[in-house]
């Protein structure tokens, strides 16, 4: 699986299945919520990267918060502490963050 598809999975399992943890190569990552914000949230290898996945908060200000208020189910991913796409409904967005750490397609 390509990056795009292992976080896609990640989100599909998470949040579209709704499951406690997800598989990804093999292996098993729980997923948590958060104390404070009550946010799902998994972390993640994939090769040599680090990936910690977060629910949308819908409590924001931002455009990604309005469309989780309307239902829709997003998770953003971070890598190297910066955000690098999301995945919303199964559909993801590279940010430009991707290509500067020069992740894989």
């Amino acid at each position: 699986m390509t990056l795009g598809e292992t976080l896609i999975s990640a989100w599909q399992q998470a949040m579209g299945d709704g499951r406690g943890d997800i598989e990804l190569e093999g292996k098993t990552y729980p997923v948590t919520v958060s104390k404070v914000k009550g946010l799902r949230m998994v972390e993640f290898n994939v090769g040599p990267y680090r990936i910690v996945g977060i629910e949308q908060n819908p409590k924001t200000g931002s455009r990604w918060a309005e469309l989780a208020r309307e239902g829709n189910r997003i998770m953003q991913f971070r890598c190297r502490g910066r955000y690098v796409a999301n995945v919303c409904e199964g559909k993801l967005l590279r940010y430009p963050a991707w290509k500067a750490l020069e992740l894989p397609e």
